[in-house]
């Protein structure tokens, strides 16, 4: 669900399936790091999804995907930069599947620990920031956006929330984004697999 939904441009999307004997020169072709997101503009190429969402966050100001408040706004690019280099048992251990539910899954104590980090910023930030909406920083963003897929994560493989977090997750699961994301998800023809 890219910040680019949010500003109101148009756009045109490109899918590149992964893990096939092309992928890697498909994507060399459109990003010189050979990985996704990539936003194509007039001017060049920006090839990361947090440069990508700064550069969107100043090309429309109207849009608001960063809190004004410089306090807030520090805060929201904080757990956001950590969402984007970070929970790295999570990612491997509960990959995106839009597709199944993986209820009962025993986890292990490292992604445990992710998820307990993840929540203590959901509250975090609902209490301290989130007072104006049903979001991270009251209104939907950025931050919100790069939490949109541990939200699907936590769906897929039932993960138990607390009252707080678990109006956090029906609130982003509720976007017409996410509705979009899913269903586009779920019409991919393609499977990738993964042990367990």
């Amino acid at each position: 669900m890219a910040p680019l939904k949010l500003c109101g441009a148009d756009f045109n999307e490109i899918i590149v399936p992964l893990r096939r004997s092309d992928s890697k020169d498909r994507l060399l072709e459109a990003s010189p790091a050979g990985k996704v997101p990539v936003l194509k503009t007039s001017k060049g190429t920006v090839w990361d999804s947090l440069a990508i969402a700064e550069y969107l966050a100043e090309r429309f100001p109207a849009a608001g995907l960063w809190p004004d408040d410089p306090w807030a706004r520090a805060m929201a690019r904080s757990v956001t930069a950590e969402m984007h280099s970070g929970f790295p048992n999570l990612r491997n251990e509960c990959p995106m599947d839009m597709r199944s539910r993986h209820e009962g899954r025993q986890l292990s104590d490292a992604t445990r620990k992710d998820i307990e980090r993840i929540t203590e910023i959901w509250r975090d930030c609902r209490d301290n920031f989130g007072s104006g909406g049903d979001f991270l920083f009251g209104g939907f963003g950025i931050a919100d956006a790069f939490f949109a897929p541990v939200v699907s994560r936590f769906v897929t493989y039932d993960v138990d929330l607390d009252p707080v977090c678990s109006a956090y997750r029906d609130a982003v699961m509720a976007r017409p984004e996410m509705g979009e994301w899913i269903e586009a998800g779920l019409a991919e023809p393609w499977i990738i697999e993964f042990g367990d």
